[in-house]
């Protein structure tokens, strides 16, 4: 093995070794955000929910208008 193929792998060795990194933080953020829109999305819900189960009559604000 001479010195240019060898210096190849290092550099290949190398770059593998930076896109691993920089798709691991990619992989971190998303999971953070799906951590944190889940629990937007478990909030609205509950939301949803205890508005539905009160009973109450809609105000005439949240009403659609007729044409719509």
């Amino acid at each position: 093995m001479d010195d240019e193929s060898l210096e190849e792998i290092h550099l290949k060795l190398a770059f593998l070794e930076r896109a691993n990194t920089e798709l691991s933080d990619v992989v971190f953020r998303q999971q953070r955000e799906i951590q944190i829109l889940t629990a937007r999305i478990k909030e609205v819900s509950e939301r949803l929910s205890a508005g539905q189960g009160g009973g109450e009559e809609p105000s005439p604000e949240d009403e659609r208008p007729p044409h719509y």
